[in-house]
C-alpha cells in the first residue's frame, strides 16, 4: 500500500488529501499538524488514515511527502528531510506560494538523489483550515510545478497522484514563478490593501465614508480581505522581486501624478488607452498554448430569478461553469454577470444558448 504523508492540514493540505483519496482510494494518508483539533477532525472525517507527531516519526515510511505549511515552515521541513533516512524512490513536493527560497532549501535533497518538485496550486477560498477542505478546490485552477533537477518521470508520477484534482499544469522555473505571482498576486494584494487604508483615512470625516463603496471599488479591493498573517509572511519570502515591482508601480503612479498636475490631457489619454487595450486583450488568444479560462460577460435584467434562470439553462444543457461573479448590482440597472468556462467550446455553446434565450452578451474573452 502506498503511503502519502501530508504535513499541514489547512485548506490546501486537507483538499489535496481528499483529492488523492478520490482518485486513489487504496492509498494510506498520514497527516501531521501542530493543531491537535485539526488532526482529530481530519481523522474523524477520514481525510487522513492516521497521524504522526512530526516528520522524523513518519517520513521514513512515506512514498510521497507533501509539505503544505507556510513557506518558512516548508524551508525548515526540507532542511530536516535532508538529514533523515528516506524511502528509496520517495517523491517530495510542496505547495508554497514562493519558489526560489523553497528550491534552494530543496537542493540538498536533490543532491542526495531524492525527487523533489516545487509546487504551487493557484487556488484558495475565503474559508480556511481543515474544515474548509474539499476535493474539488483545485478544479481547473493553475498548478505550478518547478522540477529543478528532478527528472520528467517524477513529474509525471506527481501528476498521476494528483490527477483527480483536475488542475491545469504549468511547468516553470522558480524565478519565472516568483515573477509571475509577484506581479499578478502579491503586488495586487499590496495595492488593494493600500487603497482601502488610504480611502478610510481620506473619508474619515465623511458620514457616509466607505458605506458608498460599490461596484469598481469593491471589485478591485476585494483581495484586501485576505489573511494578514499569511500575506506578511509571503512578502518576506519574495522580498527582492516585490520591492522592484512595487517601485515600478510607484514610478507609474508618479508619472500619472505629474501628468495630472500639468494638465497633460494627451498623456492621461494614452495612459487610460494603453490600460484599456491591455486589459481587453487578456483573453486566451494572447496566451498561446497555455491553459486558460474563457469568460462571458452577460447583462442580466434586475428581476427576481434572473441569475437562477441563467444557471438553470446552463445546467440543463450540461454546460459546466468554472466560476460565476456578479460584477455590479444597482437599483434599476442591469447586473453584469461574469461566467467563466474551462474551454472555448463550452463558452461558445453557452453564448449561443443564452443569446437564443434573449440574454445580451456584453463581452467575451
Amino acid at each position: 500500500m502506498t503511503t502519502i504523508l501530508i504535513k499541514g492540514l489547512g485548506l490546501i493540505g486537507s483538499s489535496l488529501a481528499l483529492g488523492i483519496k478520490q482518485g486513489h482510494p487504496g492509498v494510506r494518508i498520514i497527516g501531521i499538524d501542530q493543531d491537535a483539533a485539526s488532526l482529530s477532525y481530519a481523522r474523524q472525517q477520514v481525510i487522513i488514515d492516521a497521524s504522526a507527531p512530526n516528520l522524523a516519526a513518519a517520513a521514513g515510511d512515506a512514498d510521497v511527502i507533501i509539505l503544505a505549511g507556510p513557506v518558512d515552515v516548508i524551508v525548515a521541513d526540507l532542511h530536516q528531510l535532508a538529514t533523515l533516512t528516506l524511502k528509496a524512490g520517495v517523491l517530495v513536493t510542496d505547495v508554497g506560494s514562493t519558489k526560489q527560497v523553497v528550491m534552494r532549501a530543496g537542493h540538498a535533497l536533490q543532491q542526495q538523489g531524492v525527487s523533489f518538485i516545487g509546487g504551487h496550486p493557484m487556488a484558495g477560498s475565503h474559508k480556511s483550515g481543515v474544515t474548509a477542505g474539499r476535493a474539488n478546490l483545485f478544479e481547473n485552477a493553475f498548478y505550478f510545478l518547478v522540477p529543478g533537477r528532478t527528472d520528467q518521470a517524477a513529474v509525471e508520477r506527481l501528476q498521476m497522484w494528483l490527477q483527480a484534482t483536475h488542475v491545469k499544469w504549468l511547468t516553470v522555473t522558480a524565478m519565472q514563478h516568483d515573477r509571475i505571482v509577484g506581479q499578478l498576486s502579491h503586488l495586487p494584494h499590496i495595492v488593494a490593501a493600500a487603497l482601502v487604508d488610504q480611502t478610510q483615512v481620506a473619508l474619515a470625516d465623511s458620514p457616509l465614508g466607505l458605506r458608498l463603496a460599490a461596484g469598481g471599488f469593491k471589485s478591485i479591493t476585494r483581495i484586501a480581505s485576505s489573511d494578514p498573517t499569511m500575506w506578511a509572511a509571503i512578502l518576506m519570502t519574495n522580498a527582492e522581486l516585490i520591492t522592484n515591482q512595487l517601485q515600478d508601480y510607484i514610478d507609474q503612479l508618479l508619472h500619472i501624478k505629474t501628468a495630472i498636475s500639468h494638465h497633460d490631457q494627451p498623456a492621461l489619454h494614452d495612459f487610460f488607452a494603453t490600460g484599456k487595450v491591455t486589459r481587453d486583450h487578456l483573453g486566451p488568444e494572447r496566451l498561446g498554448g497555455l491553459p486558460n479560462f474563457y469568460d462571458l460577460f452577460l447583462n442580466v435584467p434586475d428581476r427576481v430569478g434572473a441569475i437562477a434562470d441563467v444557471t438553470r439553462r446552463l445546467a440543463q444543457a450540461q454546460l459546466g461553469i468554472v466560476n460565476i461573479h456578479i460584477l455590479e448590482i444597482r437599483e434599476d440597472v442591469d447586473s453584469v454577470l461574469q461566467l467563466t468556462f474551462s474551454d472555448l467550446k463550452t463558452q461558445t455553446q453557452a453564448a449561443s444558448l443564452l443569446t437564443d434565450a434573449g440574454y445580451q452578451i456584453a463581452r467575451r474573452n
